[in-house]
Parts: C-alpha cells; sequence; structure tokens
C-alpha cells in the first residue's frame, strides 16, 4: 500500500495535476464563499473539461475543487453570517456572534485548522476502513434510514432558542415546504397548484439562499437605514498571530473534534445525506455534551470547531461508498461518478485491483488539496476580513446580484430566481417574530427522508409499522428519538436552558 502511495504522491507532484490541484482548491475556495455558489456547482461546470484530461488529472481536478468547495463556504458564513454552502449553515450560529464581537479572525482560524484536520481524519478513514464501513452502510435499508431521520428530527427541540414550540413550528413549516412537488413511491402530484416548476419541489440550494441570504440581506438593509455610517464592524488583525487563537483553545477542542469528524465520517458514508445535515448534528452534538450549552448561539469557539470539522470530514466518507462500491455519497461525488464514467472507469470492488494506481493518486490529490486549502486559507485571512470594509450599500447588492446568479444557475429558471426572494421573506418573518431558522432547514431536509423510507418500509413489511421497531437499528434509533424527547421535556420542565440561536 505505501508504494502505491508513493507512486501516487508522485503523479499529484507532476507540472499538469499539482496545477490542477492548485487551481481547483482555489475555485472551490471561491464558489463555496460566495453564497449561492457550491461545490457541487463547481464540479459541475468543470466536469466537461475532464474529458479532455487524463484520468488521474481529471479526477484530481475534480476532489480540489469539492474540497476547496466544502472549506469555502465558512468565509462568509462567519464574516456575513450568510452560509456560503449548506455544508455551513451551522457555522453561522457561532462564527457570526464572534465576528460581531470582534473575533472574526479567531473564528476564521479556528474554521480554517479544523477544517484541514476534519478533512484530513476522514482521508486516514478513507484509506485504511473504506472497504468495511462502507459495507456497514449498503446493510442500510428503508427501516434503518427511517430510524435515522426520525432521531435526527426529534432534535429540533435542541435548536429552539427560547420557546420549544416555536422551533416545532418551525421544523413543521420545513416538512411542510419540502411535501411539494411529486410524492415519493406513487409519483402523485402535492400542492403544485397546477403549476410545472413545482413539480420537482423547491432546491435545497434555493432554500437556504433566501432563508440565510436574503433574510439577512434584508435585515441588514433595515439597520442600514437608521445607522449614520453604512459599513459593517470591522475585524481588527492587528496583534493576531498564526490563526488567531493559543495552543489552550486549540486543545480544549480535542474531543469535540473527535467527536464531529466520526459524525461527520459516518454521516458521509450514508448515501443521500451528506454535509448538509453532518454540521448541523454535529453543532447539536457539541451543544448537549458541553458544560455551557447556554453559550452556543452566542458565540463560542465549539460550535465553529464542530460544524467545520463534521463538514470537512463527510468528504472523504461520502468518497468510500464512491470508490469501493460505486454509490455517491452526496451530490458532489454523483458528479463525481459521471466524471469517472466519461473516462471509462466504474467504481467498485474491482477499482482497487484494476485501477490500483489510480485510487492512489487520488488519495495523494486528497491530502495534497487539503494543505493547499489549508495554506490558501491562512494566508487569504487578511484579504477576506477586508472585505468588510466595503460599504454596505454596495457590498449588499452585489451579494444580492451573486445569489440570484446562483439560484438561476442550478437549472436555468426564473422560478428559481423567485424562489429565493420568497424563502427571503419567510427567513425575515422568521427573524421578527423570533422563530429559529434552524429546524426549518432541519424539517427540510430530513422530512422527505423520513416520509420517502417509511412508506418503502410499509411497502416491505406489508404495512407492518412493527418491523420499524424490531429491526434492531431502526429500532435503536427511533428508542433513542424518544429518549430525546424525554429528556428535552424534563429539562424544560427543570427550567435549564435550551436552544440554540440560530
Amino acid at each position: 500500500m505505501l508504494d502505491l502511495l508513493q507512486q501516487g504522491f508522485e503523479a499529484v507532484f507532476t507540472l499538469q495535476i499539482f496545477g490542477l490541484v492548485l487551481f481547483g482548491t482555489v475555485v472551490g475556495i471561491i464558489f463555496g464563499a460566495i453564497p449561492g455558489l457550491t461545490s457541487t456547482m463547481a464540479v459541475a461546470l468543470f466536469l466537461p473539461i475532464t474529458y479532455t484530461l487524463g484520468p488521474a488529472a481529471g479526477i484530481s481536478l475534480l476532489v480540489a475543487l469539492f474540497i476547496g468547495g466544502t472549506s469555502g463556504g465558512l468565509i462568509s458564513a462567519i464574516l456575513l453570517k450568510i452560509p456560503g454552502t449548506p455544508a455551513s449553515v451551522a457555522t453561522t450560529w457561532d462564527g457570526g456572534p464572534m465576528m460581531e464581537r470582534g473575533e472574526g479572525a479567531k473564528a476564521l482560524g479556528l474554521g480554517v485548522v479544523f477544517s484541514f484536520l476534519g478533512t484530513i481524519v476522514s482521508i486516514v478513514a478513507l484509506v485504511f476502513i473504506a472497504p468495511t464501513l462502507a459495507k456497514m452502510a449498503l446493510s442500510f435499508g428503508p427501516h434503518e434510514y427511517f430510524g435515522i431521520a426520525i432521531f435526527s428530527l426529534t432534535l429540533i427541540a435542541s435548536l429552539s432558542s427560547g420557546s420549544m414550540v416555536k422551533g416545532i413550528f418551525s421544523g413543521l413549516i420545513g416538512f411542510m415546504f419540502a411535501t411539494v412537488g411529486i410524492a415519493p413511491v406513487d409519483a402523485i402530484p402535492r400542492f403544485t397548484f397546477g403549476q410545472v416548476n413545482l413539480n420537482g419541489g423547491f432546491e435545497i440550494l434555493t432554500v437556504l439562499i433566501g432563508v440565510f441570504a436574503i433574510a439577512e440581506i434584508i435585515k441588514v438593509a433595515e439597520e442600514v437605514k437608521y445607522e449614520k455610517k453604512a459599513t459593517i464592524k470591522q475585524v481588527s488583525m492587528k496583534g493576531i498571530k498564526g490563526f488567531g487563537f493559543s495552543m489552550a483553545e486549540f486543545y480544549a477542542q480535542g474531543w469535540n473534534f473527535v467527536r464531529s469528524s466520526l459524525i461527520g465520517i459516518g454521516i458521509g458514508i450514508l448515501p443521500g445525506i451528506g454535509a448538509g445535515t453532518s454540521n448541523i448534528l454535529s453543532y447539536i452534538a457539541a451543544k448537549k455534551q458541553s458544560k455551557t450549552p447556554e453559550k452556543f448561539g452566542k458565540g463560542i469557539n465549539d460550535g465553529v470547531v464542530a460544524s467545520e470539522t463534521a463538514n470537512n470530514a463527510g468528504i472523504g466518507g461520502a468518497m468510500i461508498p464512491l470508490l469501493t462500491l460505486g454509490i455517491p455519497g452526496d451530490a458532489v461525488t454523483a458528479m463525481m461518478l459521471g466524471g469517472f464514467m466519461i473516462h471509462g472507469i466504474q467504481p467498485g470492488p474491482l477499482l482497487f485491483v484494476s485501477q490500483g494506481a489510480l485510487v492512489y493518486t487520488i488519495f495523494a490529490a486528497l491530502i495534497v488539496s487539503s494543505v493547499m486549502m489549508l495554506v490558501c486559507e491562512f494566508y487569504g485571512m487578511r484579504i477576506f476580513v477586508k472585505l468588510l470594509a466595503v460599504p454596505k450599500n454596495i457590498l449588499l447588492p452585489i451579494i444580492l446580484v451573486l445569489c440570484v446568479v446562483g439560484a438561476f444557475g442550478l437549472g436555468s429558471r426564473i422560478f428559481d430566481i423567485w424562489t429565493i426572494l420568497i424563502f427571503g421573506l419567510i427567513g425575515y418573518g422568521f427573524v421578527k417574530f423570533g422563530i429559529p431558522q434552524a429546524p426549518f432547514i432541519i424539517g427540510f431536509i430530513l422530512g422527505p427522508m423520513a416520509e420517502t423510507n417509511l412508506r418503502r418500509g410499509l411497502m416491505l413489511s406489508d404495512n407492518n409499522f412493527m418491523d420499524f421497531l424490531t429491526q434492531p437499528i431502526s429500532g435503536t434509533f427511533i428508542g433513542l428519538a424518544v429518549l430525546s424527547i424525554v429528556w428535552h421535556v424534563v429539562q424544560v420542565i427543570r427550567g435549564k436552558p435550551g436552544g440554540v440561536g440560530a
């Protein structure tokens, strides 16, 4: 294995592939940092280009775009409180408040370092334990996925700041919007009102852009109206050494890092869930395990570390089923599957035998791109914070245009532009009435997963719901869901602080 890995590094350090990896990492960071442009879109745009490259060069470019795009989302999430990608939603909850009280440089430093470490850990998992973990994920059926979804949905209570009722209401609204479109299994149109554009439902990216980005733009624009000087609060880099945090603060995140890495890798392995979910679940886990949960949502290191570790750890996790079973773990690896197909390569168990050199070149490209991401974002920190010197009346319209371009680029539909505006108004209404936005996103993402797997599971068991309880894995998760609800109710009765300020 070491010989193959050495060959992989030798291939990556050729002028062509090294240049492509550097280019892909930088472009990925830019796509991740701009709200509305994601690593998925970056890979989709550059996929045709790989046709003219060799397999090693083409796939190396794609993995570099993947790594850069996933990490880049933390930049706008912290500096503008607008998640650049679905994978950086939870980063805004503490990264934004840290920026507002002048600790933006520290938040950026923590995000960059733990993005790098999360990626490296997931690559190690990919190299050493890929086959075993992939086989475990393959054993998951509708019953298991339903149990996971239900358990995750019950965590909405943990994301409810102040009022559990408001949190549940927010989650239900998210689930309601997720039911729009063609129903799973029986393909019956629901709540489309004869509009063809609604048949496919609402894209997760347009919903995120609307609820977070557009809502934040409206909110900040409203504040600008009453300000004499329309500039965003500055982040001083004076006296900042290294990544902006001490070694004591670094070591204090040890267990948080390990736990978040395991969550990110585990969620990444499960097909169809992805970093958009893992960063939120990791954040919730960090809050539940914290001795000071009331500080979450107000600007605590733990929140940024949990989110950024998990979303980047999902990179290696998502690559595991792709390479070992030919099953993409998320939208980006689905695009990569197309990249393999373009070159006539079929990912799966035989890939390690027939294309061993290529596999280890991919491993080397992942590692090299991770180091490049760390270096580029470290030296770019000074540039990122200077963006805040731009007056709001100039910056906000630019962000709005980028959001519109990102939404339109999804499917070249004007409908998607209207969608982000509608969800922007909904998100702004949430802010004005003190309704948390995070449960809305959880309900929107996981609601369809719960419904689809419930119906599939019932079909397999002749409408006998008891199978969900008797299957070991699904039964365990449903039991944990019940315990989660009971635990939160007890906490509320005792009057202990609950949710996250989202």
